[in-house]
């Protein structure tokens, strides 16, 4: 069976041929101008949920970066300031020493070792009221600004403690323990140095004095030991975070944006094709009864 082929279908199918590759090429060139593979979803339905995915991922990654960040300010204002507590209670251990020996010590060296103990006490209570974006980092969850009042020395500080989340599930502590680590009240660090001074002015000799210098000495010591594990799991949980953002930032490149030589490549072909598309259709079809009547 011969099925007949009129002129107008020939022009019907030639338009809509023609109509396709003008589709394909504006499509093309759309992509070439914004460098996008997705301009609206119903381009690539699966490839905007790929790319939804991953923005939301980069977003999260972008939050634990900040609270890394910012765990890592908390930590190393603490161990700056545990490194100076250590200094401090050094220095008050040698006078300790030094005050026990009473025989070869006046009344006036001693009250010259008094009185710099005193001095040493009130840097360590500045020292624990240090603040970090105006809060005590040694007050836990308290907002108050400090950790310690005088003259009784009791701690000020909430009951929990900051954390900051630096990944899926995982937080990290990075404040200081404020009590754990000064002690409170008469137990004290800042009591002990109380009671050396007032010894030494009463002409009691403070040689029992001297270990419980040294016992808070290694108590400051192992506190800046666990803030120095705490601190070394931020900063390679930064590192984690850092090759997780340049993995996802090429995952989001290969999903939404074009490769640019490819695309170009692509719309120089499509363009010959639509090219000659035109001049094929131009020479294909047959003159019409009006041609003649012209």
């Amino acid at each position: 069976m011969i099925t007949r082929v009129t002129s107008t279908t020939m022009m019907n199918s030639a338009s809509r041929n023609m109509q396709s590759a003008a589709a394909e090429l504006s499509r093309l060139q759309e992509k070439a101008s914004t460098q996008k593979n997705i301009s609206r979803p119903s381009d690539d339905p699966a490839g905007t949920a790929a790319a939804l995915q991953v923005r939301a991922d980069q977003k999260l990654n972008a939050q634990y970066t900040k609270n890394v960040q910012d765990g890592n300010e908390w930590l190393t204002t603490v161990d700056s300031t545990l490194s100076s507590v250590t200094a401090l209670l050094q220095r008050a251990n040698v006078l300790t020493v030094q005050g026990a020996n009473d025989g070869a010590l006046t009344p006036a060296a001693k009250e010259t070792i008094a009185m710099e103990l005193e001095s040493i006490r009130d840097s360590l209570l500045a020292a624990s009221n240090t603040q970090y974006a105006g809060r005590s980092v040694f007050a836990g969850t308290s907002d108050a600004g400090h950790a310690f009042t005088s003259p009784d020395y009791a701690y000020t500080g909430g009951n929990g403690s900051v954390e900051r989340r630096i990944g899926e599930g995982q937080t990290i502590r990075v404040d200081g323990d404020g009590a754990a680590i000064f002690g409170e009240g008469t137990d004290s660090v800042f009591a002990a140095l109380d009671a050396i001074a007032a010894d030494l002015r009463a002409g009691v000799n403070i040689g029992p004095r001297i270990t419980t210098v040294a016992t808070h000495l290694t108590t400051v010591s192992s506190q800046q030991a666990v803030i120095g594990s705490r601190q070394a799991t931020v900063l390679s949980a930064g590192e984690t975070l850092l090759d997780a953002k340049v993995s996802l930032e090429s995952r989001r490149v290969s999903i939404e944006d074009v490769d640019l030589a490819e695309i170009i490549l692509d719309l120089k072909m499509q363009e010959t094709a639509y090219q000659a598309s035109l001049a094929v259709t131009a020479r294909a079809l047959q003159p019409t009864l009006m041609d003649f009547l012209s």
